[in-house]
């Protein structure tokens, strides 16, 4: 209601006023007078008229519904609907179709300040550079953040963030100028005038005009001083430099800030600057910079609490030196590698850098191999830091936490989508990164790393690897920066290893110290064990006869042996013990075969068994009553778990729980309980060091038995850590013991491979190259293209400066003559290589054969073989060669012939003056040929006179008469034929009959003929100008080697990478100019199996099944092991599968076809339809426990196969809508609500 202004109060009016109470009509009279300062009552109490009510629903309706154009179907014009628009009398409001984004600002608003007290003066408006740039667009951290829904997993349309391995420009890129740039000459032919004015400004240099008058005119002083002012600012940048004799002068300016004044107090904070100053640093120290330091941990770190003395988190114990050391570098924002023995306290570190970013508030990522090690460190962190998020395949928690724990592939989906979280990223931490050599998913670590901008630190935390400094230094070259490497020297709780061969009552104390806790390996125990082994071998063999000589026990005798084993660590309380078995149906046998063993107190047991019921109360009543359930219950409350792949999700926490606790004595385990689930024991024990890797059985490596061994010391509660080996059949062979023990750990190494998901990725962003990523890669690391680069400019240099070639007149054809004579030489020597390699041409090489010799120290000499060494890797033949006197030693008088070695030239060794003689160790490369020759000669006679000659005593002795003798048949060979003398043919006469040979041969005539037509080997400056030309092409010849190295063709998966394009170009997901098409963006979404899963979407294989029969299909894409029972399916899920192995097919051909090495039958095969019936069955609701019995599949395989499979479904129905297939999306949704219930996806426990 609008307010009336009364005039003011005057003395005749009374002190009355009305209000109204209420909406009902009523008013009352207010007598008392008003205070003179303050303003009229209120005239009401309530709002005029009635109460306000909720807006009328059918005019609502009609509003959203008959006139919004944005709801109306606009295709849909039938005559229903025509008349449906004239009962409604909607007006057509063609606007509201059109939504236009606003334009983005291009100016903002900047502070102008008081430099000296920092008050606020001003505003300024100030252009805005970048305006356009979106996630669209762009790869800069400059760009504007994408709408919220797409902020924490990015989406596939979206442009990365550049990594920081990438942003240098070649110079060629730079070199390439637009259309619209043209070249400016910033000093001559400038405007003066601007366009549309008379006049302009005069840019002259002005001289100062000497008055011959004593009085000063100012004026005209000023108009001299005045460039000089202008200057100023820049003087003192150059403060350094020698002062040159022009004043230096700056282009006038109206603003202060185009002068150098603005860039002082900025270069502290904006890191170009920094980076700047580094790049400028890394030229000066050379190519020698390494970028890997590794870090002194042996010396105690002093001044800790004085370089940090007030650190982002405390630890309730005081520091090693090596996490001292990592904290230090972490509060100087450097990357760190920490390679630490299990159990060394390696999470203090990442405890460290999560508590620094949310002191810094900015965000940090922790990544790991598995997803059971990531709800574990979720909780662990929660516990620890409160603001802690979870983002793994099925479970989102708290997206919006500072410190987020995630596997590395979705990191590597977010960094590919452009996730927002990236901008606001400091550290992201590698946990296991020997994880690395996982074939299959090691390459996801590389891409991640290669990933990440230049603002994110990183830190990865490994157990001891041997070449850590090797992979930090590729890290560190990767991203420009000091990768500082810490590794602890030895296990906080060092180890002892044992071997145990009892199996009885009797034996049970058979114990035997292999390896002690300072780490010396005891030969002493390990024949006392094999002696207590053979005693009760040889009196078996006498009571029963013959020997049992199998590798492999009885389930009876396993039994006797764990259960003695079990008795005696008990007794010696060594629990809790993990049990290393390689199979998960030995682990479930020697478990359920100690029913007699029983290790927990009455009060243990209530404790176990209230903590299970407690955890399984989550479950539906049915899937509480499985039989592995239950059977594992009866078995925890004995005090032994089983802890394996097979075993139910929620089972294997409550087993980790129950262990940590100390509640579960003995575990028998895979070897996936020690990649990473950190739970130490008391006791390691391995069934056997013999595993299958999926292609055979072998021996364990020496890293994966110091991965499970290490699980052995808890810290602070044990002194040593024990590890036992058991001896079941007979004692291990001490030499496969010692390796496995004591032998290196597996090295990082690069399991780089392209896949089809990586490869669109990057193609759908011009500024970033598949090479790029390959030439980055760890398997290219020991390309150092800088140093090769460098080298390649300095060789452009030596090239300049060498005197030119003369190619006039008669040497016109000296290039030509080069390069025919370096293909002859190349030539011959193959041929000769191929001969000293062959069977024939050994046998040729036997004593007594003229040979041809060619080394540094001869040239085309003659010799005769005196002996042939038996030594087939490094044969050597000794030889008496003819020589010049004063020739006889290595490095002698060498100049005469080295001036034209070069050439091609028959013509043999003749010496010009007394001919003297050499015997000498040859090589194969040394002999250039083999003559038809043969000169009957005494070997032993010559080699002891000539080495008796070679004595101080005997040195002036003359030669013995078979040396005398050999020596004038070679001279006289070589006299009788200068031009050269007969040599054996590689085809005819030693019946070589390759095709390399016989190629050679042919090739090799025809260059000799060649050499007769030159012209130039007439010319008088003939060799002076040869010398040049083979001094140019050497130069050339090294150069264009580093240029192929430094260029993409080097590249060892280049011919891989473009069979795959050939693939992806076949099957239209890209154009031939290599431009992403709606297949290839369908196919970006998928994560494995992508072509297979494209193409089945494009071929509307899944549109006519039901959800669960599509759910039941996709089963095979991650199902992948080979089952017994024949799955009982429906017809249409027959077909469909038919219609998969022949999409499957396909794809393998045409695969093969473009020259990938993987057979059509071997793509094929990797789809398994062993679950097909199961996932069906499961989907429409059947029970987990009948579902169970179709399969012979266990349990926990099935509930993480159809939890993968929930993945799957959301790749999918995010492809669909891609396409715009909404009836296909929304199946997909069905059928992924139809398999999420009960025990499959219940929450995991360390989740809440």
């Amino acid at each position: 209601m609008d307010r009336i202004e009364l005039p003011p109060l005057g003395p005749a009016d009374l002190p009355l006023s009305l209000l109204e109470v209420g909406c009902s009509g009523k008013f009352e009279l207010l007598t008392h007078p008003l205070p003179s300062h303050q303003p009229l009552h209120p005239l009401t109490t309530l709002p005029h008229g009635l109460p306000p009510f909720s807006v009328d629903l059918q005019a609502e309706v009609e509003k959203r519904f008959l006139s919004d154009p944005a709801w109306l179907p606009i295709h849909d014009t039938d005559a229903a609907f025509e008349k449906f628009i004239k009962l409604t009398k909607r007006e057509k409001h063609l606007d509201s179709l059109l939504h236009c984004p606003p334009t983005p600002l291009h100016s903002g608003l900047s502070v102008v300040r008081d430099p000296t007290t920092g008050m606020l003066l001003d505003f300024t408006e100030v252009p805005l550079e970048n305006t356009g740039l979106s996630a669209k667009n762009s790869l800069s951290l400059q760009r504007a953040p994408g709408p919220p829904s797409e902020s924490l997993r990015g989406s596939n349309t979206n442009y990365p963030f550049l990594p920081a391995a990438m942003e240098e420009l070649t110079l060629e890129q730079i070199k390439k100028k637009s259309e619209l740039e043209e070249d400016i000459d910033f000093e001559n032919d400038l405007l003066t005038v601007p366009p549309g004015l008379k006049t302009g400004m005069d840019f002259s240099v002005k001289e100062a005009k000497t008055t011959t008058k004593t009085e000063v005119n100012l004026m005209s002083l000023l108009a001299t001083f005045d460039d000089i002012i202008d200057a100023a600012p820049d003087a003192e940048e150059k403060e350094g430099k020698p002062a040159s004799a022009e004043t230096p002068r700056l282009p006038r300016t109206n603003s202060l800030e185009d002068l150098g004044i603005k860039e002082g107090p900025v270069s502290s904070s904006h890191p170009p600057a920094t980076a700047a100053g580094k790049k400028e640093g890394t030229s000066e120290e050379g190519d020698t910079k390494k970028w890997a330091i590794p870090v002194d941990i042996t010396s105690p770190c002093e001044d800790f609490y004085k370089r940090v003395p007030d650190p982002a988190f405390k630890w309730s114990f005081e520091l090693d030196v090596f996490q001292k050391q990592a904290v230090l570098r972490l509060e100087a924002h450097d990357s760190v590698f920490v390679a630490a023995h299990t159990s060394a306290g390696k999470t203090v570190v990442a405890e460290y850098a999560i508590a620094l970013s949310q002191k810094h508030m900015t965000r940090t990522i922790y990544t790991s191999p598995i997803k059971a090690l990531s709800n574990q460190k979720f909780r662990d962190f929660k516990t620890t830091f409160g603001d802690v998020g979870l983002l793994t395949g099925d479970v989102q928690l708290n997206p919006e936490a500072s410190c987020l724990i995630m596997t590395t592939e979705i990191l590597r989906s977010m960094l590919y989508n452009g996730s927002e979280v990236i901008r606001d990223l400091e550290w992201v931490i590698f946990d296991e990164v020997h994880y690395i050599n996982d074939a299959e998913r090691g390459v996801v670590w590389e891409e991640v790393l290669i990933m990440l901008p230049e603002h994110v630190s990183i830190i990865l935390l490994s157990a001891t690897v041997p070449n850590a400094l090797e992979f930090s230094e590729w890290i560190g070259r990767l991203k420009k920066r000091h990768i500082y490497v810490i590794s602890t020297l030895k296990r906080p709780v060092p180890l002892e290893h044992y071997l145990y061969t009892g199996n009885s009552t009797k034996t049970q104390k058979e114990l035997f110290l292999l390896i002690d806790a300072a780490g010396n390996f005891l030969t002493k125990g390990y024949y006392a064990a094999v002696d207590a082994k053979k005693e009760r071998t040889s009196k078996h063999a006498q009571s029963f006869g013959t020997k049992n000589t199998s590798q492999n026990t009885t389930p009876n005798q396993d039994k006797a042996v764990w259960l003695t084993l079990l008795n005696f660590l008990s007794q010696r309380q060594q629990t809790p013990v993990v049990a290393f078995t390689f199979s998960r149906t030995r682990c479930d046998d020697n478990a359920r075969s100690l029913g007699t063993l029983d290790l927990t107190s009455a009060t243990e047991k209530s404790e176990v068994h209230s903590f299970f019921q407690k955890s399984m109360s989550r479950l539906r009543g049915g899937d509480r009553q499985l039989p592995q359930i239950l059977s594992m219950r009866d078995l925890l409350k004995r005090g032994i778990g089983v802890h394996h792949s097979g075993i139910l999700p929620i089972l294997k926490e409550v087993i980790e729980m129950l262990f940590s606790r100390g509640l579960v004595k003995v575990l028998f385990a895979t070897e996936t309980f020690a990649m990473g689930v950190n739970m130490p024991a008391r006791t390691v024990v391995f069934d056997s060091i013999r595993k299958h890797d999926g292609t055979g059985f072998r021996n364990l490596l020496p890293g994966e038995y110091i991965q499970m061994a290490g699980r052995a010391g808890r810290r602070g509660l044990d002194a040593t850590g024990t590890v036992i080996i058991l001896c079941k059949t007979g004692v291990h062979d001490m030499g496969d013991l010692h390796v496995m023990m004591l032998g290196k750990p597996t090295v990082l190494q690069s399991q780089f491979r392209l896949t089809y998901t990586m490869i669109l990725n990057l193609l759908r962003v011009e500024a970033l190259r598949v090479t790029d990523m390959m030439r980055r890669s760890f398997s290219e690391s020991h390309r150092d293209t800088q140093a090769q680069e460098k080298r390649i400019s300095q060789l452009k240099k030596t090239l300049s400066t060498l005197p030119p070639m003369d190619t006039e007149g008669q040497l016109s054809d000296l290039l030509s003559y080069y390069h025919t004579i370096t293909e002859l030489r190349i030539t011959s020597q193959a041929l000769q290589q191929a001969v000293m390699d062959s069977v024939s041409g050994l046998k040729a090489l036997s004593v007594g054969r003229v040979v041809i010799i060619s080394n540094s120290q001869h040239h085309n000499a003659l010799g005769v073989i005196l002996q042939v060494s038996n030594d087939a890797v490094n044969r050597t033949f000794t030889t008496l060669i003819i020589c010049e006197k004063g020739n006889e030693e290595p490095g002698g008088d060498t100049q005469n012939n080295s001036s034209l070695t070069h050439l091609y030239s028959t013509t043999l060794f003749t010496p010009e003056g007394p001919c003297s003689h050499t015997v000498q160790k040859l090589k194969s490369q040394d002999i250039s040929a083999i003559t038809v020759k043969t000169l009957k000669v005494i070997p032993e006679r010559i080699i002891d006179n000539y080495y008796k000659r070679q004595q101080p005593r005997f040195r002036m002795d003359p030669p013995g008469q078979a040396i005398s003798t050999a020596t004038q048949e070679l001279l006289r060979l070589a006299e009788s034929n200068p031009n050269g003398i007969t040599t054996l043919d590689p085809v005819n006469d030693l019946h070589l009959k390759g095709v390399e040979v016989v190629e050679g041969v042919m090739r090799q005539r025809v260059l000799v003929d060649c050499l007769k037509d030159f012209k130039c080997i007439h010319s008088p400056t003939f060799s002076e100008q040869f010398t040049r030309v083979q001094e140019r092409m050497q130069v050339q010849e090294e150069m264009d080697k580093l240029l192929f190295l430094v260029s993409d063709q080097s590249l060892s998966l280049l011919p891989e990478y473009y069979q795959r394009i050939k693939v992806l170009e076949a099957l239209q997901y890209i154009d031939t100019s290599g431009a992403v098409q709606l297949k290839g963006r369908v196919a970006c979404q998928i994560s494995s199996h992508e072509l297979l899963l494209t193409e089945l979407l494009f071929e509307n294989t899944l549109s006519p099944l039901a959800p669960e029969e599509s759910a039941a299909l996709l089963s095979c894409l991650i199902f992948s092991q080979n089952t017994q029972v024949e799955p009982h399916l429906t017809n249409t899920l027959q077909e469909g599968i038919d219609r998969v192995l022949c999409v499957a097919q396909r794809i393998g051909e045409l695969q093969r076809d473009c020259g990938i090495a993987q057979t059509a039958e071997d793509f094929v095969s990797q789809f398994k339809f062993g679950l097909t019936e199961v996932v069906y069955c499961w989907a429409r609701g059947m029970p987990f426990a009948e579902i169970a019995q179709l399969t012979d599949v266990q349990e926990g395989t099935v509930v993480r196969c159809i939890q993968r499979l929930d993945e799957v479904l959301k790749e999918v129905r995010q492809a669909a809508r891609i396409v715009g297939d909404s009836v296909l999306g929304s199946k997909m949704e069905r059928a992924s609500l139809a398999i999420r219930r009960d025990i499959v996806f219940t929450a995991s426990l360390y989740t809440h």
